[in-house]
């Protein structure tokens, strides 16, 4: 038995490799609930691609004391004046925290406190956020390329995207003159 063994799992040209990484792409079509401008949705082409996520489940999901890994790849892109963007979500055990950390291109962490107060970080590469429990959170691409960006989570977390798809986040996350700005919904 060797003492010296390779990982589970690489990152090699932008990209997840191994054999237990879970990939799931979130479509137009697939993301119909958090854009405002209906009438401009409708007319999008349903298959255009929104994001993707590339995920690492080392141990049982809700294990105890157990950590999940995962990059998001946001496309640039807009519905509207509406930046494209990820379905956002507290979690399941609302106590539980989560580190993002920027790869490439820019963005805004949108985050929302159980009180509806919303806030956005700025993102950009080598960009780290914490986001603390009991927090709402999404991500949108404010720019030009793919935004990515690496996440850390426990495995008991789970993910509650039921209360953001019926009530949203209380300020959308808007181009205007030119620059991103948080206004209310």
């Amino acid at each position: 038995m060797s003492l010296i063994a390779e990982p589970d799992i690489t990152f090699i040209n932008d990209e997840l490799k191994g054999q237990k990484i879970d990939r799931i792409n979130r479509k137009i079509k697939d993301v119909q609930d958090i854009f405002f401008d209906k009438k401009t949705l409708a007319a999008m082409d349903p298959e255009i691609m929104v994001y993707e996520v590339e995920s690492y489940f080392p141990v049982e999901n809700n294990t105890e004391g157990g950590l999940f890994y995962g990059i998001t790849y946001i496309y640039p892109g807009k519905v509207g004046n509406e930046y494209f963007m990820t379905k956002g979500h507290f979690h399941a055990i609302r106590n539980r925290g989560e580190f993002y950390c920027t790869i490439h291109g820019e963005g805004m962490l949108l985050l929302m406190d159980e009180d509806n107060n919303t806030w956005g970080e700025r993102m950009y590469p080598g960009s780290i956020h914490y986001i603390k429990g009991n927090t709402a959170h999404r991500t949108v691409n404010t720019g030009s390329t793919v935004l990515s960006f690496s996440a850390f989570w426990p495995s008991d977390a789970g993910h509650d995207y039921t209360t953001i798809s019926k009530h949203g986040f209380s300020k959308i996350l808007v181009e205007k003159d030119g620059q991103p700005q948080l206004v209310d919904r």
